[in-house]
């Protein structure tokens, strides 16, 4: 088992990272406050990893909430659904919520923690390999509006993050090729050595080699924690993590969050984000065939789907949380593993990127 910490005072917490955590009680335990706890997880999940946690909060008063699976129920409709299980058992605000499950069950179950009675403590379990690398670490919890992608939602940290890599062997190859997404958005923005390694061991972690994931999540989190600890709010270099998300979430958005998982969403974005820096003169196009070649070999997706226009890319990107007085920020490349923030490039340029994946004009 492999531990980070992210320091963020008395809001620090661990990263356990190995197998067979699932049912640690020694893990867990140590970070509920109180004897209430509330499972939440989903239909996909429940079947398979929700006993072994069960076992681990033997001792604990447990109530389970099973929510459908799929990004389009990262609702503010699903989110009350946790807030009722809540309410009817009485649970007060020295109660914790256990997130086990990918990054949709996890962002609910922050959101509602952060909520409910103006927070309670939430641990996060996940079972994904997207939600091991990126989302489970950091503290962003939301939900989705049909108009943007987390538009509602709140910084809370989680009290512990419990990566058992066991779960990444029933993940669908579709789900961890997404996951892989994440760990290359790291190698790109500040990583460049990740990145290499990634172009060498790629089929290893898409074999489910156990030391190439767990590797690939060790690194992915140590990542991750350095920039939380540095701007737990986004206010500046966090940022950077967003690299190919505002693309990608223009995508998720206009696809109506059922038909494109966010990991595929994000390995184009970032794809666009590289052509468009390059259009700038700020990336070498060898880098571009770089990260072309590696999505190829992940097996994800190097062009928005059919249909998807110029105009609901600028639509869909107005509203991005990124955008600041009528400006919007995009995060860019100057090389592999030099991300950048800018909202100073050339708008003439960003269109036409949108119109070379789209084929279709402003």
């Amino acid at each position: 088992m492999q531990t980070l910490h992210v320091d963020l005072g008395q809001r620090s917490y661990p990263i356990h990272i190995g197998p067979g955590l699932l049912s640690r009680a020694d893990l867990l335990l140590p970070h509920l406050s109180g004897r209430q706890v509330m499972v939440v997880t989903n239909e996909t999940v429940a079947p398979l990893y929700l006993a072994p946690v069960r076992d681990a909060l033997a001792d604990r008063t447990v109530e389970v909430v099973v929510l459908p699976d799929g990004e389009r129920f990262k609702t503010i409709a699903t989110t009350q659904t946790i807030f009722d299980h809540l309410l009817n058992a009485r649970f007060g605000r020295t109660a914790t919520l256990v997130a086990l499950g990918g990054g949709v069950v996890g962002d609910i179950t922050g959101f509602a923690a952060a909520c409910y009675q103006r927070g309670i403590d939430f641990v996060q379990i996940p079972t994904t390999l997207l939600a091991q690398v990126d989302s489970s670490v950091g503290g962003k919890t939301g939900v989705n509006h049909p108009q943007g992608k987390n538009m509602i939602g709140a910084f809370h940290q989680p009290r512990c993050v419990i990566a058992d890599t066991d779960t990444l062997s029933t993940l669908p190859d579709r789900e961890l090729a997404a996951g892989a997404a994440e760990a290359i958005k790291y190698g790109l923005i500040d990583d460049r050595a990740f990145f290499d390694w990634l172009e060498q061991n790629i089929d290893r972690l898409l074999a489910r080699d156990p030391d190439a994931l767990t590797w690939a999540i060790e690194r992915a989190c140590r990542n991750k924690a350095a920039v939380v600890a540095r701007d737990e709010r986004e206010q500046g270099a966090r940022a950077l993590l967003n690299l190919g998300h505002t693309f990608g979430h223009a995508i998720e958005a206009t696809t109506g969050y059922d038909s494109w998982l966010h990991g595929e969403a994000v390995a184009t974005g970032m794809l666009m984000a590289a052509d468009l820096s390059e259009r700038l003169g700020w990336l070498a196009p060898e880098a571009t065939v770089r990260l072309r070649d590696l999505l190829q070999r992940a097996r994800l997706p190097e062009s928005p789907p059919d249909g998807m226009t110029a105009a609901d890319f600028a639509a869909k990107m107005a509203i991005d949380k990124k955008v600041t007085d009528g400006r919007l920020k995009l995060i860019l490349l100057r090389g592999i593993g030099q991300g950048v923030i800018s909202d100073s490039f050339d708008r003439a340029a960003l269109e036409s990127t949108l119109s070379h994946f789209t084929g279709t004009n402003l």
